[in-house]
């Protein structure tokens, strides 16, 4: 990779295929927040090297206004539970009310993110190995954009965690 990301490793539940992509979205729009039991429990499964603390991705307080929930954090705080983990929670949050991602070309979601996170002041996250939790990912920017923070105030590691994950698409042979 020219350009590797700033997490080392990612553990997806999921393809974000037919029929997962509807549960998600069944979570994220129609707030059947049943669901995130079932993603976070299938995720925790496949969980097979523990961090020392998990993170949810942050969504910015106006979408979090108008969705009522964040998804991430959902997941995040089952499978902490579910893990005897401890949640960073308020750790981390969105500077910049950014579009959607999925609105956006893959080539622009990179440049999206771009210093959308900050760090909560006073964390310490130095020498530990820290486990991002969102929903999807899909060209990995916003998790890679949180990752780099982490980085860059110390953690030692920084793993994604995915309820589904979209493959490459491969063209015909």
């Amino acid at each position: 990779m020219q350009h590797p990301p700033a997490y080392a490793r990612c553990v997806a539940a999921f393809r974000y295929e037919f029929p997962l992509d509807s549960l998600i979205k069944a979570l994220k729009f129609d707030e059947q927040l049943i669901v995130a039991n079932f993603l976070a429990d299938t995720l925790a499964a496949r969980i097979s090297l523990l961090p020392d603390c998990l993170l949810a991705l942050p969504l910015h307080p106006a979408r979090l206004r108008e969705r009522g929930f964040n998804q991430s954090q959902l997941l995040a705080a089952r499978i902490a539970r579910t893990l005897q983990l401890p949640l960073l929670a308020n750790a981390a949050f969105r500077a910049r009310d950014t579009p959607p991602q999925s609105s956006l070309p893959w080539r622009a979601r990179h440049r999206n993110v771009r210093q959308a996170f900050a760090l909560a002041v006073g964390l310490d996250v130095r020498d530990k190995h820290i486990a991002i939790v969102d929903d999807v990912m899909t060209t990995g920017a916003s998790i890679d954009a949180l990752a780099h923070l982490l980085k860059k105030a110390g953690a030692r590691e920084v793993s994604a965690w995915v309820a589904a994950r979209t493959m490459p698409h491969r063209g015909k042979n």
